[in-house]
């Protein structure tokens, strides 16, 4: 250590030396912004990166220009100094660009001097050195924005053709037209390519119209640019997502006809371009019934129907009748049979749009001692720029749900004191301590709650009383009494708040609207009753937590632990209850009254097999390291299958949170642990070497393929 301070003690000498030398020498010179000229032309020292020693002077002289002003040249001598020093910065480094325009005041050169020294850098293949040149002097609005960025994108300086760009909106639109262009159809981008064959660092591989529509809506994003600029990718984009939606209702089947629909129409809009697609699709993956329907409600002209759809135009109505009905009856009967109802009258559903219908919701809400569950509704994206704007606000209380038609309601807004109204409300809900509000996921609620209204972008800090059931799905340990683990067919597994519905009230929540277009109005009776069973399904089970909280292993003091600031992640560890005790693993163990049997005999990680649940891969991956014998379900995996696996192939189960009280009453005693979901892997894999007495040694390490 001595030693170090010794000799940066040293450099700091030599370096305060070198300044006082550099002054001194500037002070004796009759023309010190020649003789720094001389100097650099003379030495290759500062072409390297970093403070080279032809660095350190020249920012020293910067400083003494500007303490010395009469020693600054101007007329002939400085244009002289000047047609000197672009020789110079076309070689030298990043860091003595600034330095040396600013010493020789190149920002007062003659601009077309410039523009004709830049020229030349660029036809003489230079064409970074010519960009950032042009950065430095500002000379883009005299050059070819198309001529200047082509070869930087074809050597991959997409971040240099940004900056190039940056200032300018002109610039920037002009860009993006251009790039729209090269991603037309029929567009060769070899024609583009063609142009610099031999070009020095080119990236053929990452030129192309993917690479190419990254950029475009990267660049729309970074200037807050108007898409109509980029009529191609744009419909390409759309077209992208018209084949996703038919992945997913066609192949996938995850998404409902209705929904389907609503996202159809709202991609394909009046775009007869993507109208086209669109029958091609429909012919390909349903029937020309179904192509009709759409030519009909696309009023598309005749040449444009294919084969045979024009014929199936007259038969559609009497049929739309019987189809429509027979759906909503199927539909109604399954939700009964498998699905969570609200257990209020839909009469006591209200769809608020305008200001005269919330006065009645508001005085409710705001009493003091309320709990009310809170939920939102918005657009699904589909990859599109932009936060998702809140469509729909929802609002629970224990006999009846409010439904807020945002957009309705802030359209109707114009006086000032009419814009403070919604804002003030809901500001005044989420900052009264007294007034309970449950949510799931609050953080991502009042971010798009943010992006809906500017006036509620802080309303995250000022939220008191909130219990977050996002945070509660994390602590829940016990599988409510009424949850059944009958095989309910070929459905999507449960996940997020269905899945908590579930284990606490006994059926999920039917998520088929979930990827509605909740800006369409009027919404399907569908969408009204989905919107208010997301939100009265919070008081339902934060009701029942609080009644029997032991039961799902959750704090006795449940309101106290809970309530408190919004939060995406859950809480490090959970309270446990008067049943439970922490064993020295962190594994908990039923039934504190029972002797702590003796540690297992120590084993080596090739004698542990284990089998991880989907959600502990990263923890399987580290045991594979140390040696262990691990095979991990993928993500799609049900948790049950490890149960198999670990029956069959006599393995340890390693699991968390909800799944470990399913899984542990399907193999012997001591063959399921339960590790913390909050901790890193390390951290997880040290509690299961511990608990289970697995010595590993140095030859254990990397032992096993990875």
């Amino acid at each position: 250590e001595d030693s170090l301070i010794f000799l940066s003690m040293t450099m700091w000498f030599c370096v305060s030396q070198l300044k006082e030398e550099a002054r001194r020498g500037f002070a004796g010179l009759e023309e010190p912004l020649a003789g720094l000229l001389a100097m650099l032309e003379g030495s290759g020292d500062w072409k390297g990166k970093g403070h080279s020693l032809g660095y350190c002077i020249t920012t020293e002289l910067q400083l003494w220009m500007e303490e010395h002003p009469a020693a600054q040249q101007s007329g002939i001598k400085l244009k002289k100094l000047q047609a000197r020093v672009l020789r110079i910065l076309a070689q030298c480094p990043a860091n003595l660009l600034d330095p040396l325009i600013s010493i020789y005041q190149l920002h007062t050169a003659d601009r077309n001097y410039l523009l004709g020294h830049v020229s030349h850098l660029y036809h003489r293949g230079d064409y970074k050195e010519a960009a950032v040149l042009s950065i430095k002097l500002k000379l883009q609005p005299d050059q070819d924005v198309e001529k200047m960025c082509t070869p930087l994108l074809l050597q991959d300086k997409t971040n240099l053709v940004e900056d190039y760009v940056g200032d300018y909106p002109e610039l920037q639109s002009k860009l993006l037209q251009i790039l729209d262009t090269w991603c037309e159809p029929g567009f060769n981008i070899r024609d583009i390519t063609s142009q610099y064959q031999g070009l020095s660092g080119y990236k053929p591989e990452k030129f192309n119209r993917k690479m190419l529509s990254k950029l475009v809506f990267r660049l729309l994003d970074r200037f807050n640019a108007d898409p109509a600029l980029c009529p191609n990718v744009v419909n390409q984009r759309h077209l992208r997502t018209l084949n996703y939606l038919f992945y997913k209702r066609f192949v996938e089947k995850t998404m409902t006809q209705e929904n389907w629909t609503d996202h159809v129409q709202s991609t394909v809009g009046e775009n007869r371009w993507l109208q086209g697609h669109l029958m091609q699709l429909l012919i390909r993956h349903c029937d020309l019934n179904t192509a009709a329907r759409w030519a009909q409600r696309c009023n598309l002209p005749k040449e444009m129907l294919p084969y045979g759809v024009a014929d199936e135009l007259q038969k559609l109505q009497e049929q739309e009748r019987v189809e429509e009905a027979a759906k909503a009856d199927r539909y109604e009967e399954r939700k009964k049979e498998d699905y969570y109802q609200l257990p209020i009258p839909r009469a006591n559903i209200h769809f608020l749009q305008t200001w005269e219908e919330t006065q009645r919701c508001w005085e409710k809400v705001l009493r003091p001692g309320q709990v009310v569950g809170i939920d939102m509704e918005w657009r699904p994206s589909f990859g599109m720029v932009g936060k998702p704007r809140v469509s729909l606000l929802q609002i629970a209380l224990q006999d009846e749900v409010f439904l807020l038609d945002l957009p309705r309601l802030l359209e109707q807004a114009v006086t000032e004191p009419e814009k403070e109204k919604l804002p003030h409300f809901i500001q005044r809900l989420y900052s009264d301590a007294a007034i309970t509000k449950l949510g799931y996921g609050m953080s991502g609620d009042l971010s798009s709650l943010a992006a809906t209204c500017s006036a509620l972008k802080d309303m995250d800090k000022q939220a008191q009383g909130v219990v977050d059931l996002l945070t509660v799905d994390k602590q829940v340990d016990v599988v409510s009494p009424e949850q059944s683990d009958e095989d309910r067919g070929f459905r999507q597994p449960e996940k997020g708040l269905s899945l908590l519905v579930q284990h606490v009230l006994g059926k999920p929540l039917d998520k088929t609207e979930q990827l509605s277009n909740w800006e369409k109005r009027p919404l399907r009776e569908e969408q009204i009753l989905y919107a208010a069973s997301d939100a009265y399904c919070l008081l339902e089970i934060y009701e029942k937590l609080c009644k029997d909280p032991a039961s799902y292993g959750l704090s006795l003091d449940l309101t106290g632990s809970l309530v408190g600031k919004p939060s995406m992640k859950p809480k490090a560890k959970k309270q446990l209850n008067k049943q439970e005790v922490l064993s020295p693993s962190g594994q908990q163990c039923e039934g504190h009254q029972k002797k702590t049997s003796c540690p297992p005999a120590p084993i080596s990680p090739k004698e542990f097999s284990v089998v991880c649940d989907n959600m502990l891969q990263g923890l399987g991956r580290y045991l594979r390291c140390l040696g262990v014998d691990v095979q991990m379900l993928e993500n799609e995996d049900d948790h049950r299958k490890a149960a198999e696996i670990a029956r069959q192939e006599g393995r340890v189960i390693l699991t968390s949170g909800l799944p470990y009280q399913t899984l542990r009453s399907q193999v012997a005693e001591g063959r399921c642990f339960s590790v913390n979901s909050s901790e890193k892997a390390k951290e997880q894999a040290v509690r299961v070497l511990k608990h289970f007495n697995v010595q590993v040694s140095l030859a254990d390490i990397f032992s096993r393929c990875q």
